[in-house]
């Protein structure tokens, strides 16, 4: 319904933006309310901070994966990323 794969469901949790029902643990399997979803759905305004979100996550990944591959830093100096603050609430 969000046009997202299940593995960008990680990065929408830890921005706040989905949250599972109840409290469980890190690696158990989330659940969510359907009503919260198709609310989420909806909302172009969340669509746009959910994207801005995966985006920036997959960016990290890969960056830490090239700095991983170029023993930490790229040119001699390390690469910072800037995140954008993502309201927490959609």
């Amino acid at each position: 319904m969000l046009n997202c794969q299940p593995r960008d469901i990680p990065a929408l949790i830890s921005a706040r933006l989905l949250k599972p029902l109840g409290n469980l643990a890190a690696n158990a399997v989330k659940f969510f309310a359907t009503a919260d979803v198709l609310e989420n759905a909806k909302d172009r305004a969340c669509l746009v901070k959910m994207t801005t979100v995966i985006s920036q996550h997959w960016q990290r990944q890969n960056a830490r994966k090239k700095s991983d591959a170029h023993g930490g830093e790229q040119n001699g100096q390390s690469r910072l990323v800037s995140m954008v603050e993502v309201d927490a609430r959609c």
